[in-house]
């Protein structure tokens, strides 16, 4: 083999799933690649051996999560399932997996080049925060002993690399690949780029002795990740230097066509014929994926660390492809699930002039309010829907979440993009609903939202009205789920108690809620750690202890009887026992079956 690949995950030949997008780029270079699926790290090691020593490297992703999400609540209570692995069954994959498979390869084979990548990797690629062990680690390249690190979506570092070592280049002289970082002895002259300018990080060891460096290292991460024209960055660990290269410019269509095309067979391995689902698979197995790239910014989201906030879109060639090829799947029975993006609806969109777009540093393109800079016009991504509807064998194509709302009511867009967002926001609630919509909103408090660079409350109230006219209208019985997350910085229980009251005048009794995880490479989570906003340095109030994140939660479910004691007791001790009245007064009061009468003997 000329690359031994090792994953995480189930095998799921589709293009949502790293390790297959790997393989496919690896062969269409012209190479051989084996892929090794959720190896067993517990035994006599013989997964790792079976293929030997590969011709130029091994290869290492945790899989298409960070493996300690994948594993742990946000209370950190160990979860029974792994979409990832068929039926779903966890203790297929170790913690930290990414460090635990690229350990036994070094012990294994120390003398054979190690690339690692995947999420895991690459959001841990710099010093960061860890929630389960709470506490900094350096770089993943520190603890792994990797020689290299590809970081983000890898097709472009990937071929490059290959293309390199076909003309017999070594690897450890491949050092200036954009979006790769290596760790180089501190002492060495540092490698030759003399279109790349460096900034300086503080080392990892300052972010140990001083939270406020760790912040501000981040504002310089956060804004060369969504940088066009992003420089190096360097930071000292320990005796040697971490170097991360500047990410590629985003990729073009034909690049991303020539990911998407590859000969996917869209389905799990043959190996799991005989094995129960593979729910991930399940899930996505009929939708299609019409763009990469998100420029909403949220700070507790880590897609633009990942993808970066310049959307990068397929044509509608390419998506035209993958539909008629869905169509011929065995148990199709006519329904797109979800026609989307990390956002629904960006699909196309990018700056009216580009050169500003080259200059901007901004991590979100949407808050606090939209740039007067971005083409919001959903023309294209109406067009999409049209054509996939034409499709024969195509009964529907639904949206399943992630529509950004907040760019359908932008007042002050252009006559055109008001035009087709008014024209989208039909098409999507007329059409595009399975039953249910799913929206984020996130918090009600606009102190809240502002941490979370997320729109005020009020455009959910003027979408949700929106939402129930054309229902009315149209005869429809459809739901509009909102998503809200407690205990994110800056949400106290009084913000929480509010949020269920508001909630509850517009008659939402929550299902999508979710308490706040702090994950590497996040601006929420930097917050989490260090108490600190690294843009403002001011100190927002922050839910840390179990039992706080508990009684956050709890405001999401004020309905449910067995959390009135508790709440009572909760707005009484802050001084907020007005917020009693809006949540429990007497019409509200749950209607309690009567007692049953004792029977006389």
């Amino acid at each position: 083999m000329d690359v031994v690949l090792f994953s995480g995950d189930a095998y799921v030949d589709h293009p949502s799933f790293g390790a297959a997008v790997i393989a496919r780029i690896i062969e269409s270079e012209g190479f051989n690649i084996a892929v090794v699926s959720q190896p067993n790290w517990q035994d006599d090691l013989r997964d790792f051996k079976k293929f030997g020593t590969p011709r130029l490297f091994f290869g290492i992703t945790a899989g298409c999560m960070d493996s300690m999400v994948n594993h742990y609540t946000a209370n950190r209570r160990l979860r029974s399932n792994d979409a990832y692995t068929p039926g779903g069954k966890p203790g297929f994959r170790p913690d930290y997996t990414t460090e635990v498979y690229s350990k036994i390869i070094k012990k294994l084979y120390p003398e054979v080049p190690l690339v690692i990548g995947g999420i895991e990797a690459s959001l841990r690629r710099v010093t960061h925060y860890d929630y389960w062990q709470d506490r900094l680690k350096p770089s993943i390249l520190e603890s792994t002993g990797a020689d290299l690190l590809v970081y983000g979506m890898g097709e472009q570092p990937l071929r490059e690399l290959l293309n390199l070592l076909a003309k017999g280049i070594p690897l450890e002289s491949l050092t200036t690949i954009p979006q790769t970082a290596i760790l180089q002895a501190k002492g060495k002259k540092l490698p030759k780029n003399k279109s790349w300018q460096d900034i300086q990080l503080y080392s990892h060891e300052e972010c140990l002795d001083d939270k406020k460096k760790f912040a501000q290292n981040f504002r310089h991460i956060e804004v060369e990740s969504n940088s066009w024209k992003a420089r190096r960055l360097l930071q000292p660990v320990g005796d040697s230097l971490l170097v991360i290269n500047p990410p590629y410019p985003p990729m073009s269509e034909a690049e991303l066509d020539a990911s998407f095309d590859l000969p996917y067979t869209r389905l799990p391995h043959p190996r799991y014929r005989k094995k129960e689902p593979i729910p991930a698979f399940e899930m996505i197995k009929f939708s299609v994926n019409l763009h990469r790239g998100c420029f909403g910014g949220c700070s507790f989201c880590t897609i633009s660390a990942h993808q970066g906030k310049f959307i990068a879109s397929r044509s509608k060639k390419s998506i035209l492809q993958e539909v008629e090829q869905i169509t011929h799947m065995p148990d199709f029975k006519g329904y797109i699930s979800d026609l989307g993006g990390p956002s629904a609806n960006m699909y196309r969109m990018k700056g009216k002039d580009e050169d500003l777009c080259k200059q901007c540093k901004l991590p979100s393109c949407i808050f606090p309010k939209v740039c007067s800079n971005l083409d919001t016009d959903h023309s294209s991504l109406l067009d999409i829907y049209k054509e996939v509807n034409k499709t024969p064998g195509i009964k529907k194509a639904f949206v399943g979440s992630g529509v950004r709302y907040d760019m359908l009511l932008n007042k002050k867009a252009s006559s055109k993009e008001q035009a087709s967002h008014k024209e989208y926001t039909v098409d999507l609630i007329e059409n595009r609903v399975s039953g249910r919509l799913k929206v984020a909103p996130e918090h009600t408090s606009d102190a809240v939202l502002k941490l979370m660079r997320k729109p005020s409350f009020s455009y959910f109230y003027e979408f949700n009205k929106t939402f129930n006219e054309i229902n009315k209208r149209k005869n429809l019985n459809q739901q509009l789920i909102p998503y809200f997350i407690s205990s994110h910085p800056g949400s106290t229980d009084e913000e929480m108690a509010k949020l269920a009251v508001e909630t509850k005048k517009i008659d939402f009794k929550l299902e999508q809620v979710q308490d706040f995880t702090p994950t590497p490479m996040t601006l929420a989570t930097v917050i989490y750690y260090s108490g600190i906003h690294p843009y403002t340095l001011q100190e927002p109030y922050t839910a840390r202890q179990k039992s706080e994140k508990l009684n956050q939660r709890m405001f999401l479910f004020w309905y449910k009887s067995k959390y009135r004691k508790q709440i009572e007791s909760t707005l009484n001790k802050i001084g907020r026992s007005d917020l009693l009245k809006q949540l429990f007064g007497k019409k509200d009061e749950e209607k309690r079956p009567p007692a049953k009468k004792r029977k006389r003997r």
